[in-house]
């Protein structure tokens, strides 16, 4: 007979590894309440962009680079330069631990990207927004979201 205990740590350790996914019209509603759309001259459908190509709208997706850094959440924000995830060495720019940067309320790491946004190059510094968003039509990013 399994124990009750058993399940439940089995349970948790299962729901460690799922995916956190947010829906596409739900990111876009908190990030149009966070005031994103038009921030630093993006819209809400770049932001959306970047989210999906970054982490497939994966709020708890962590991923390792070659160099040892690595990145957090829906915008894959670099521990290296952005945020402090005790294991490397970190500029943490953000000021911030990079495990707040998986938090299913994204305040964290809205913050943080705004920060990144703001400085030089924009959301160029994701090399992925760069080669999948940037100069392309992106409208349909929002099609059957409504914001109000």
């Amino acid at each position: 007979m399994t124990s009750p205990l058993l399940i439940s740590l089995v349970s948790c350790l299962v729901a460690v590894n799922q995916p956190s996914l947010i829906g596409r019209c739900d990111l876009a509603k908190v990030l149009h309440q966070e005031d994103l759309d038009g921030f630093e001259g993006y819209s809400l459908t770049d932001w959306l962009c970047l989210a999906f190509v970054e982490s497939d709208f994966n709020i708890t997706k962590v991923n390792e680079n070659t160099d040892g850094s690595f990145d957090y959440g829906i915008f894959q924000i670099n521990s290296h330069y952005w945020c402090n995830d005790y294991q490397s060495h970190t500029e943490n720019n953000c000021q911030v631990d990079c495990q707040e940067l998986l938090s299913p309320n994204l305040l964290a790491i809205i913050n943080c990207a705004k920060k990144i946004v703001s400085g030089a190059g924009g959301m160029k510094n994701w090399v992925k927004w760069r080669l999948h968003c940037a100069g392309r039509p992106l409208s349909y990013w929002m099609t059957g979201c409504h914001l109000a």
